[in-house]
């Protein structure tokens, strides 16, 4: 530690004339003392002066050797001089001795110079003091300095004592005491209502049917959506506003009964309320039980109540909106898919019986089967017409009328089996064969089938859309109803007071810790 110009100077005129400063005004060399300065500062003490100096001591070690030396009696012009002085007469200054061995050391008749506020040991003897005598010992002198660094010591830690007690009152004790007389004078009793519920989901016939939906079913995964968007609902503002315009939240806190800290203005703004309601209202949702769980807070038992009655209403009608458009998309589609399939049933059967018409033919396998019976009619006739004319052929003089008429007859038959068969396959007259015409009528036919097939579907999923529309598929469950409570939730003062003092003291080790940390950093 070094010590500025004046400070030396007020130190020297206290402690008397210097080893430095000249005697009787008389120059350094002229005096006996420098003199024998003049001796000591050959050199060869130069040398060792700057050996010592090559050392890097520290400004304490040089104290200490400048403080060892003055108890010795050597008289030394500056630190690194002390410590030469010191090294020649085989002391070490810088031994890990106590100081009272140095003290015990000290020879009889000089006096112990006690430190100055600088840190420094005064070369003069110090006002006050009284000078050893040869009687007293050793043991006398280490006693006495014993007990004098005790009783500082002592003084010390009362003052530190003192200086920590004050800060702990000023920083910790004084505001948990503000905190405990808010919390038990000045806080309002408010009263929490807890309540519970759970979405649920109805089970259909679908759901059940397949696979994954029969497994998530009965589980908190299937509604675990629905519940997050109910409790994110009754956390938004719409439900603060509506709780307001219903209830009137914000005229419920304007009330100056409330302590001024949780009392809403008249003329605060939505935002001032938001958070107030998200303060007041908490909601909190369990995703591996599914129940939604709710907490009302207001000045009075009642409104509690009342206020968490108005939020489930609220939850059930936002349940009920959940689905309400996906059970109206679903009549939508339903409906649709029946209007569409009914008028595809139409145009078939318009097809159908404009073939018929067209066509002339209402049955086409009835006349198919008409004609197949009139050509096997025709093919009998004609096979005996056959008969007949071969017996008339035998006779070696066959009559000539009978042969010529039965082969006409024959001829005949066979011309009306092939225009019948014509007529099947062939058509006559530019007219369609009876195969097409049953081909195309079969084709029309089969198309109304389908038609009318996929219109008892669509009419089948229409009322099961009606069915699901008309039930509810998602309700609200209330497993803990809303009770008003007996007896004030809030403030619990014994709990916030000792909150506030472990914060308060916290803040107070943490601040004491970074200054302990700077400070060290700036001295070092």
């Amino acid at each position: 530690m070094t010590t500025t110009p004046r400070a030396r100077k007020s130190h020297q005129a206290a402690s008397g004339p210097s080893p430095d400063e000249p005697e009787d005004g008389l120059p350094p060399a002229a005096t006996p003392r420098g003199a024998a300065r003049n001796r000591e500062t050959a050199p060869d003490s130069a040398a060792e002066i700057a050996a010592i100096r090559a050392e890097g001591l520290s400004g304490r070690q040089l104290r200490m050797a400048r403080r060892l030396a003055a108890r010795h009696g050597i008289e030394a012009t500056s630190d690194y001089d002390a410590v030469r002085a010191l090294r020649r007469q085989g002391i070490d200054p810088f031994r890990k001795a106590g100081l009272f061995e140095v003290v015990g050391t000290a020879p009889a008749g000089t006096e112990a110079a006690a430190p100055g506020p600088a840190g420094q040991v005064p070369d003069g003897p110090v006002a006050g003091s009284r000078p050893a005598t040869p009687a007293e010992d050793a043991e006398a002198i280490r006693a006495r300095e014993i007990r004098r660094i005790q009783r500082d010591i002592a003084r010390r830690r009362r003052l530190r004592l003192a200086l920590l007690v004050s800060r702990l009152a000023a920083f910790v004790l004084l505001p948990s005491l503000l905190a405990a007389w808010y919390f038990f004078r000045i806080a309002t009793p408010l009263y929490g209502t807890h309540s519970e519920f759970v979405i649920q989901q109805a089970e259909t016939g679908a759901a059940t049917a397949s696979g994954a939906g029969g497994m998530f079913s009965g589980m908190s995964l299937a509604t675990a959506q629905d519940s997050i968007t109910v409790q994110s609902y009754l956390q938004s503002r719409e439900a603060m506003l509506r709780l307001d315009a219903d209830l009137g939240f914000r005229a419920h806190f304007s009330r100056p009964g409330i302590d001024p800290l949780r009392r809403l203005q008249p003329e605060a703004t939505m935002e001032a309320a938001y958070r107030l309601y998200k303060r007041n209202v908490t909601i909190g949702f369990d995703p591996m039980e599914g129940i939604i769980r709710m907490e009302v807070v207001a000045a009075d038992p009642e409104t509690s109540a009342a206020f968490s009655r108005a939020l489930i209403g609220y939850a059930e009608e936002q349940v009920d909106q959940l689905t309400h458009r996906l059970r109206a998309d679903q009549m939508t589609g339903a409906r649709d898919s029946y209007d569409a399939a009914e008028a595809r049933v139409l145009a078939a059967q318009d097809r159908v019986l404009e073939l018929q018409e067209r066509l002339g033919v209402i049955d086409p396998a009835g006349e198919a089967g008409g004609i197949m019976t009139r050509i096997a009619g025709f093919e009998t006739e004609l096979a005996e017409r056959r008969l007949e004319l071969g017996q008339l052929l035998d006779n070696p003089r066959p009559n000539a009328a009978r042969v010529a008429g039965v082969r006409g007859d024959i001829a005949r038959l066979e011309a009306l089996i092939d225009t019948q068969r014509g007529t099947l396959t062939r058509g006559s007259d530019g007219a369609a064969s009876l195969a097409a015409i049953a081909g195309r009528l079969r084709i029309a036919e089969a198309d109304l089938a389908t038609r009318q097939q996929m219109l008892a579907q669509a009419a089948e999923q229409l009322e099961a859309a009606r069915i699901e529309a008309t039930k509810q598929v998602r309700y609200l469950s209330l497993g803990v109803p809303p009770i008003p409570p007996d007896e004030a939730t809030y403030p619990r003062s014994a709990e916030n007071t000792l909150l506030a003092f472990l914060v308060f003291g916290g803040i107070y080790l943490m601040l004491s810790l970074t200054a302990s940390i700077l400070r060290e950093q700036v001295v070092a």
